[in-house]
């Protein structure tokens, strides 16, 4: 526990508006991304059909549309960005699986691969000085 609190010591010390600018559009990518997927169900099934034969289609369904919404506000706003972060991991993950099974699309997987290393980064790094976190953790 006490590391966590060193890390997030030197993040807000170590804080930049431009990660906190980068932060905030990861997550309004991830909610647009999210709204796409929504709007769009037949493309999302289409994207996990090769590893649907394992199963858990749908429960993939209802969870990557609703995760990346949630979490990309979250993300947006810094309210628990390691928690948002960290679901949104499998689902990164599963991208980047789903190209080598299926049809590999560079684009998508050049994509999944550079939000998956940000998320990874702010993992780590914490959500900053310009976050709710930040706010609600000075108001106490």
């Amino acid at each position: 526990m006490s590391n966590v609190k060193n890390l997030n010591k030197w993040a807000n010390t170590h804080t930049y508006l431009s990660l906190d600018l980068v932060r905030i559009a990861l997550g309004v990518f991830l909610f647009m991304k999210g709204i796409s997927f929504i709007t769009n169900i037949q493309y999302l099934q289409d994207l996990i059909s090769p590893i649907d034969k394992i199963g858990g289609g749908m429960f993939l369904i209802h969870y990557i549309a609703p995760a990346h919404m949630v979490g990309g506000i979250m993300i947006a706003f810094g309210l628990l960005t390691r928690w948002a972060i960290i679901a949104q991991l499998p689902i990164l993950i599963g991208a980047i699986i789903v190209n080598f099974m299926g049809e590999m699309h560079s684009q998508n997987l050049l994509l999944a691969f550079l939000i998956l290393g940000i998320c990874v980064f702010f993992l780590f790094y914490g959500s900053g000085k310009h976050s709710a976190d930040y706010f609600f953790k000075m108001q106490q």
